[in-house]
C-alpha cells in the first residue's frame, strides 16, 4: 500500500511539473519527488512576490500594468530555467487547464461580480449582450471562415477539418477578462468598465459553451433542426447557469440572515461566504453549466443581499479576501501563461518554419481584428437605437476604446487549445503543437502591444475633460471607504441617503436626467423591497441586535483602509 501512494505521489509530481523532477534531482538540488514540488512551489511564491513588488515599483509607468509584468518575469524566468538546464528543461510548472478553470478563475469572477458597480452593469446589460452574445457567434463566424480560406494557402502537411476550424474561431473569439481588469478601472471610467468587463463575462460563458457545442457537434449531419438544437442548448445553459447562480447567493443569504453566525464567531460566516460562493461554481461544472456566469451572478447577488447580513468586521475581512484571491490568481495565471509559452516540447513537436509559424500567428491577429470590428461597431449602434436612457450612449470614442481593450486574448484561449489540440499537456501531432505555439504567439503579442497601448490609448481618445458626466458622478464601488455601491438597490438610481456624511440631493434636474425611467427599474425596486429584502435581507431589513450588522441608521462610516 505504501508502494502504491509513492507512486501517484510521483505521478502527480510528475504531472505538474513536467522535466523539472529529474533536473532539480539530476543536480542533487531535490532527492525525492515530493521534495522537488516543494522547491517548484517555492520558485513560484517567490516569483508572485517579485511580480508584487515590481509591480508595485512601476504603478505610475502609463505603458506598464501588473499583468504584463507578470507576463515578463515568467518569459525571464523560463529563459534562466532553459539556461542552467543546458536546454534540457524550460518550465517549472507545466500549463493544466483544469488547474485554471477549477482553481484559477473562480474568485477571479466572483470577486468581479462581487465589486462590479451594478447600477451600471443592468443599465447598459442591452448591450453587455449584445457584445457578449451576438458578438462572439458574429466573430466566431468570421475567424473560423477566415481560417478556412487562409490557412491552405501555407501548405501545411496535415491538411484541417472542418471541426478544427470552428474551434480556432470560438478559441480567438474569447476575450480576455482578467487582462482587461487589469487596464481598464471602474472608478476611472465606470462606463467603458462595465461595457468591456461585462461583455467579457459574458463573452467567456458563451465562447465556453460554443466550444463545448463544437466539440459535441456531428458534422455529417447538418440541417435546421441540428442548428435550432444547437441554440437551444445554448439558451437553456445561459439561463440555467443564470439561475443557479442567484439561488446560490440567495441561499448564503438565507443562512447567514436567519442562523447569525456572527453572534458567535464571524470566521463561521466569512466561511460560508467563501464556501458557498465557490460552490456556486463547483455545481455549474457537476451539472455541466457555465461556471463563469454562475459565479459572477452569485457575487452580485451576495453584494445585494449576503454581504449586508454579516457583522461590520466580516464586511471588511471579505472584501479584501476577494480581492486578495483575486489578484493572486490573477498574477498567477500570467506568470504562468509566461514561463509555458517556453515549453521546448511543443516548439520541437512543429514542423513548421519560424516564417510559417509567424504567418499562422499574423493571420490569427488579423481574423482577430477584423472579427472585433465587424460586430463592435454595428451592434455599439444597434445599442444606441434601443436603448434610449441618458448615459447609455456608446460614442464613437467610447467604440474605438472597447474595440482596441478587447483585442487581448489570455489564459482562456490558451486553455481551450489544449483542451483541443493537447492530451495531459502534449500535442497528438506536429499540427496540433503548431496551433498551440500559435495560440501561444498570439496571446503573448496581444497582450504585450494591445495591452501596453491601451492605456495611452484610454488617455488620447477620452481625456478628463471629454468624459461624461455619469461617468463622473456614478457612487464608488466596496473599494471605497464607505461601502456605499453596497447601499444602493440593485437596479436603482444610484442616490444615497442623506445624512451619511454623503453630499445631499442632486438637484431637480439632474435627478430628472439620471433617473430611471424603465419600467422595469420601477418594478424591481417594489418587489425587492416588499419580497426579498425582507426575506434575504439587505441593507435597511437586518434587523438591529447589539453586536449584529447595523440597521440603517445606525450604519457607522468606515475609514479609508
Amino acid at each position: 500500500m505504501s508502494g502504491m501512494a509513492c507512486n501517484i505521489t510521483i505521478s502527480a509530481a510528475d504531472n505538474y511539473m513536467g522535466p523539472l523532477r529529474s533536473f532539480l534531482v539530476k543536480h542533487m538540488l531535490a532527492d525525492t519527488a515530493d521534495h522537488s514540488l516543494v522547491v517548484a512551489i517555492s520558485l513560484i511564491v517567490t516569483l508572485l512576490c517579485a511580480c508584487i513588488v515590481i509591480g508595485h515599483l512601476l504603478e505610475e509607468n502609463r505603458w506598464m500594468n501588473e499583468s504584463l509584468t507578470a507576463l515578463i518575469i515568467g518569459l525571464v524566468s523560463g529563459i534562466i530555467v532553459l539556461v542552467t538546464s543546458k536546454g534540457a528543461n524550460s518550465h517549472i510548472l507545466q500549463f493544466n487547464e483544469e488547474l485554471f478553470f477549477i482553481y484559477l478563475l473562480p474568485p477571479i469572477i466572483f470577486n468581479a461580480g462581487f465589486q462590479v458597480k451594478k447600477k451600471q452593469f443592468f443599465r447598459n446589460f442591452v448591450a453587455i449582450v449584445l457584445f457578449g452574445v451576438i458578438g462572439v457567434f458574429i466573430s466566431f463566424a468570421i475567424i473560423s471562415a477566415g481560417c478556412r480560406l487562409l490557412f491552405p494557402k501555407f501548405n501545411l502537411d496535415t491538411p484541417f477539418l472542418i471541426r478544427d476550424y470552428m474551434v480556432l474561431g470560438v478559441i480567438f473569439s474569447s476575450t480576455d477578462t482578467v487582462c482587461t481588469l487589469q487596464v481598464l478601472h471602474q472608478d476611472e471610467t465606470p462606463l467603458l468598465y462595465s461595457l468591456v468587463f461585462g461583455e467579457g463575462v459574458v463573452n467567456d460563458a458563451t465562447s465556453v459553451v460554443l466550444f463545448r457545442a463544437v466539440q459535441s457537434f456531428n458534422f455529417n449531419e447538418v440541417d435546421g433542426f441540428t442548428v435550432l438544437q444547437m441554440l437551444g442548448n445554448f439558451l437553456y445553459l445561459f439561463i440555467t447557469s443564470t439561475l443557479l447562480g442567484i439561488a446560490v447567493g440567495l441561499l448564503s443569504a438565507y443562512i447567514i440572515k436567519t442562523l447569525y453566525f456572527g453572534r458567535h464567531s464571524t470566521d463561521r460566516e466569512i466561511a460560508i461566504m467563501i464556501l458557498m460562493a465557490y460552490l456556486s461554481y463547483m455545481l455549474a461544472e457537476l451539472f455541466y453549466l457555465s461556471g463563469i456566469l454562475t459565479v459572477f451572478f452569485c457575487g452580485i447577488v451576495m453584494s445585494h443581499y449576503t454581504w449586508h447580513n454579516v457583522t461590520e468586521s466580516s464586511r471588511i475581512t471579505t472584501r479584501h479576501t476577494f480581492a486578495t484571491l483575486s489578484f493572486i490568481a490573477e498574477t498567477f495565471i500570467f506568470l504562468y501563461v509566461g514561463m509555458d509559452a517556453l515549453d521546448k516540447d511543443k516548439w520541437k513537436m512543429t514542423n513548421v518554419s519560424w516564417a510559417t509559424s509567424v504567418g499562422l500567428s499574423a493571420t490569427l491577429v488579423f481574423l482577430v481584428l477584423l472579427g472585433r470590428a465587424a460586430f463592435v461597431f454595428p451592434l455599439s449602434a444597434l445599442s444606441n437605437c434601443i436603448q434610449k436612457t441618458p448615459g447609455t450612449g456608446i460614442s464613437t470614442r467610447h467604440q474605438v476604446v472597447i474595440w482596441w481593450a478587447g483585442l487581448m486574448r489570455g489564459a482562456v484561449s490558451i486553455a481551450l487549445a489544449y483542451n483541443q489540440f493537447s492530451a495531459s499537456g502534449n500535442a497528438a501531432n506536429p499540427i496540433h503543437a503548431t496551433m498551440i505555439t500559435s495560440t501561444i504567439i498570439v496571446v503573448l503579442s496581444s497582450t504585450v502591444v494591445f495591452g501596453t497601448i491601451t492605456k495611452p490609448l484610454l488617455g488620447w481618445l477620452l481625456p478628463h475633460h471629454l468624459r461624461s458626466i455619469s461617468d463622473l458622478s456614478d457612487p464608488p464601488t466596496p473599494k471605497d471607504n464607505a461601502f456605499p455601491e453596497f447601499q444602493i438597490p440593485l437596479l436603482g438610481d444610484g442616490e444615497l441617503p442623506a445624512g451619511n456624511g454623503f453630499p445631499g440631493r442632486r438637484s431637480s434636474l439632474r435627478m430628472l436626467l439620471q433617473a430611471p425611467t424603465s419600467f422595469v427599474h420601477h418594478f424591481w425596486r417594489k418587489f425587492d423591497d416588499t419580497y426579498m429584502r425582507p426575506v434575504f435581507g439587505g441593507r435597511g431589513f437586518v434587523p438591529y441586535i447589539p453586536g449584529s450588522p447595523v440597521d440603517d441608521a445606525q450604519e457607522p462610516q468606515h475609514p479609508d483602509l
